[in-house]
């Protein structure tokens, strides 16, 4: 095949290399970035507990569950949990609601100073609560979720602990650690947005621009096969 023939497979060559340069290294370093750091640590384990072994008894449930599961539609599932020093009862119906386990009354909803200590009950770091929030709406870090609140800490990788604001258990950890492999997560999906569609139309755009690319080089390879001995030249 003569020279002429690879000429605009070259060119093409080169403008796909030029459309996919900046992506594909963001590509190579998230890959390179997520596959160093622990899914474990990215989770936040290692920071807290998002359980705690529950102190108490089934005995020290004292109040009549058939009062509160007459009080339900559609009961679907009883939990028996614990706030600190606080047997509380998780009833799952249309909606999810609290009781007080000794009393069988609504759990009423924990101040600051009870989320405090919560908090540090399930911190495993040595840093001091930096800051305390309750939230409306949450970030984009935990979906969004309403009613909650934000535990900070003043430790090297800013651990934030979020808690449901009606019964002060823990939804979930977050820390530099995690938000850094969310930034890099993004990049490598290219949902800049909500990132979490991996079947968005920019990053199929992408991959098969990236095939096409990956094909011509391929076929620029027979322009000069290994296997083709070299003239040489006369002395």
């Amino acid at each position: 095949m003569t020279k002429t023939a690879f000429k605009p497979i070259r060119k093409i060559h080169k403008w796909l290399g030029y459309l996919l340069a900046i992506q594909i290294f963001a590509w190579l370093l998230g890959g390179f970035v997520m596959s160093a750091i622990p899914l474990e640590k990215v989770h936040g384990k290692h920071l807290a507990h998002r359980q705690l072994d529950n102190p108490f008894k089934r005995a020290d449930y004292s109040t009549d569950l058939n009062i509160i599961t007459k009080s339900q539609d559609a009961l679907s599932n009883i939990a028996f949990k614990h706030l600190l020093e606080i047997p509380i009862i998780k009833v799952q119906a249309d909606k999810t609601t609290w009781f007080n386990g000794r009393t069988g009354e609504a759990l009423a909803a924990p101040n600051e100073s009870l989320i405090r200590r919560q908090a540090d009950a399930h911190y495993l770091g040595n840093g001091k609560i930096n800051a305390v929030q309750l939230l409306a709406k949450g970030p984009r870090e935990i979906g969004y979720r309403e009613n909650v609140w934000a535990v900070t800490y003043n430790d090297w990788c800013s651990t934030t602990l979020y808690l449901e604001a009606q019964s002060g258990q823990i939804i979930t950890v977050r820390s530099t650690i995690w938000r850094i492999f969310d930034f890099f997560w993004m990049l490598h999906i290219m949902d800049y947005d909500e990132r979490e569609d991996f079947n968005n139309p920019l990053l199929i755009s992408f991959s098969v621009v990236s095939v096409l690319f990956c094909l011509s080089g391929m076929f620029l390879l027979f322009q000069a096969p290994p296997w083709r001995k070299r003239r040489q030249k006369p002395a």
